[in-house]
């Protein structure tokens, strides 16, 4: 389940990218196609730099216990 969720975050990055890039070639501000492509790039990128992130986080990290310590 890591792995994929790398992948599609991954995935999801490279297509925001991509999206950004070709918003960034038209005419944001003037027209309304361009303006939109932005906004979603931006959102894509973000959300595919979470994700991933969060998949290496899980990966690499051991759960912390809250308990541990506790006055009994």
């Amino acid at each position: 389940m890591n792995i994929f969720l790398l992948v599609l975050g991954g995935l999801s990055a490279l297509l925001g990218l991509l999206t950004l890039v070709a918003a960034l070639r038209g005419r944001v501000g003037e027209s309304r196609k361009s303006t939109a492509q932005l906004i979603a790039g931006v959102m894509l990128l973000a959300f595919g730099l979470v994700l991933g992130g969060f998949a290496i986080a899980y990966a690499t990290t051991e759960p912390y216990e809250f308990n541990e310590g506790a006055a009994a």
